[in-house]
């Protein structure tokens, strides 16, 4: 079976009508459906950002290498207004059907199709730009979680040599999780590992999870205060559907504030 050629998946993805036969094989071709699928994801990220106001404008460099890397003359990169330092970003619909690249006797006009093919690249760049810029700044200006207390996780007898570690942060919306570390032997072929907070006069205990491999985190519930359930135990659990502490501990800590 031949395929779409990119081109045509692009252009169609920026909004350009399929005909007949190009519907018919996106419905027969899961192939072709999955590059479609994934271009117009782009294609929606890119107009979504268009909005986002000026995005900061990289050196010359950046787009003469770009150019250099497709094919297209340096003259054709996005505008870049030096002064203040941004770019003008078009629709892409527009940067599609925009003018062709000006004629001369020396340089011959490349085919319709690989210009606007380097036109579409352009586009998909330029929308990658504007979402990476948005998530750098919302990354930079989000507080980072708060460490609220750690413990150091020691070996009970039965479990020689293994430690572990556990720290417990708070995210900006008041959330609260714990990362526990284990470094022991593989638990057996019938048996898990249970993650459990405990008070320390051991009345009361918590299950946060199943620890799989060596490194977990957990939500802890809003109602567990954490200055009652200090003590952070990791447990072998047989497969028994006994939801309770097996009494089978691999390492237990003592969470301190930090």
């Amino acid at each position: 079976m031949s395929h779409l050629d990119a081109e045509r998946l692009a252009l169609i993805a920026l909004g350009e009508d399929a005909d007949p036969d190009e519907s018919a094989h996106l419905q027969e071709c899961s192939l072709c459906a999955t590059e479609f699928t994934e271009l117009s994801r782009a294609v929606l990220v890119g107009r979504s950002t268009l909005t986002v106001g000026d995005l900061e404008a990289p050196p010359a460099r950046v787009w003469e290498r770009i150019a250099a890397e497709v094919g297209m003359a340096a003259a054709s990169a996005p505008d870049v207004d030096t002064d203040s330092a941004t770019i003008d970003v078009a629709p892409a619909a527009d940067i599609v059907d925009g003018p062709a690249a000006s004629d001369s006797d020396e340089t011959p006009e490349p085919k319709r199709g690989t210009r606007r093919w380097t036109k579409v690249v352009f586009a998909l760049a330029a929308s990658v730009a504007a979402v990476l810029v948005v998530v750098g700044v919302t990354s930079i200006l989000r507080p980072a979680p708060t460490e609220l207390a750690a413990a150091a996780l020691d070996a009970f007898p039965g479990h020689p040599g293994a430690a572990g570690t556990a720290v417990v942060v708070e995210d900006p919306d008041g959330e609260r999780q714990i990362t526990v570390e284990l470094d022991a032997d593989a638990a057996g072929t019938d048996a898990y590992r249970e993650v459990w907070l405990i008070t320390a006069d051991a009345s009361a205990i918590v299950s946060l999870g199943v620890l799989e491999g060596s490194e977990g985190t957990f939500a802890i519930p809003d109602d567990v205060d954490i200055d009652e359930y200090v003590l952070v135990d990791i447990s072998e659990e047989p497969l028994d559907g006994d939801p309770t502490h097996s009494g089978d501990s691999i390492v237990r800590g003592e969470l301190e504030s930090v």
